[in-house]
């Protein structure tokens, strides 16, 4: 059963402190917002920012946060300057936008953000909850079996998509603001969990590449 969009923000507050405040939307209309968060100045060019995906950073309050993802569904944006984090997330029916002090983990609370926004959903799951993954609804396998194999793929593709998000993240890396500022900002306060993360993905990155 759905829950309403007070407890949906209580229950998503109480699991992580980090989360100071919050505001549920519906289109581009602020139907509940906690009492020291007014983002309504803001909001349209927000949801804007996020349904074309091509925004490297938002401004919210003043306060300019630089983009770290921008999906469909997940909007995750910090300030280098250490002013916190915008952490997002929506469905067919609610955006819950969340505000994050700066001691908050924003990649982890952008999990319990799509959590609450689930639990808001009138909704069914997308999958029947008896499904077992890989497995074939019981009233297509018939139609299935009748079915010409797929023909062979003529060859590999780039998703044009997917080479714009790449494009992004490059041109994010070259801003002065985005990428090294991070960095620059981590390194200055010793972070030691960010600085880990930071040391495994620069691995990562030799080997795929192969230096």
């Amino acid at each position: 059963m759905p829950v309403d969009p007070q407890t949906a923000v209580y229950d998503l507050m109480q699991n992580d402190p980090h989360v100071i405040a919050a505001a549920v939307v519906k289109g581009k209309e602020i139907i509940y917002t906690t009492d020291n968060w007014d983002i309504s100045a803001d909001i349209g060019r927000i949801v804007s920012s996020w349904i074309g995906q091509s925004a490297q950073f938002i401004m919210v309050s003043g306060v300019k946060y630089s983009v770290l993802q921008m999906e469909a569904e997940r909007l995750v944006a910090m300030s280098y300057k250490g002013e916190g984090a915008i952490v997002a997330s929506k469905d067919d029916e609610h955006k819950l936008i969340v505000y994050l002090d700066p001691d908050g983990y924003a990649i982890g609370a952008a999990m319990d953000v799509q959590r609450a926004v689930g639990s808001m959903s009138t909704q069914g799951p997308y999958l029947d909850s008896n499904a077992q993954m890989g497995q074939k609804p019981a009233q297509m396998e018939g139609a299935a079996s009748t079915e010409a194999a797929p023909s062979p793929s003529v060859g590999p593709s780039v998703d044009p998509q997917l080479k714009g998000d790449i494009q992004a993240f490059l041109d994010w890396i070259k801003d002065s603001e985005g990428l090294a500022g991070y960095i620059n900002y981590y390194l200055q306060q010793n972070n030691a969990q960010i600085i880990s993360e930071l040391s495994k993905i620069y691995n990562e990155l030799r080997v795929i590449f192969g230096v």
